[in-house]
């Protein structure tokens, strides 16, 4: 039961991503067509279908830039910024062996808003069944050493 709301409250998750790149074109939109001077109907229409092309803005909730990593030490210190990042987290319990339930206290719905905030540090979806499985930090470095291929 417990999988299946971190599941649904992963999906609004994403939902709420793309309502915020929707927000974001339209005010972009709105910016970009008040400031051209003389804009009638016919050229509004025009921008707005140029501007229908912008392409999506990334988001990075101030962590690292999402850029492949060159070494596994690289993945576990991006991995433990993170976690560390996270309001629910004290920096004394996080070591790369700390399970998140048992040793930090978090609990699903947190285990999946972590799972989200590495998605956006490294740049790809984890699927929720290899999710529901990573519940140490160490276990989320080897998942993506081995998703990119960093041998150390």
């Amino acid at each position: 039961m417990a999988s299946l709301v971190a599941s649904g409250v992963r999906l609004l998750a994403r939902r709420n991503t793309g309502l915020r790149k929707s927000f974001d074109r339209l005010r972009y939109a709105r910016v970009t067509l008040a400031t051209r001077p003389g804009c009638g109907e016919e050229r509004m229409l025009h921008c707005a279908a140029r501007i229908a092309k912008v392409p999506q803005v990334k988001y990075n909730r101030g962590y690292c830039t999402s850029t492949k990593p060159k070494s596994i030490k690289d993945i576990q210190e991006r991995i433990l910024k993170v976690v560390g990042a996270y309001n629910e987290v004290t920096a004394e319990k996080l070591t790369l062996e700390s399970h998140f339930m048992n040793d930090l206290g978090l609990d699903s719905l947190d285990h999946v808003e972590i799972i989200m905030a590495i998605e956006d540090e490294f740049g790809f979806e984890i699927p929720d069944m290899d999710a529901e499985r990573l519940l140490r930090p160490s276990d989320i470095v080897r998942y993506i050493a081995d998703k990119e291929d960093v041998f150390d």
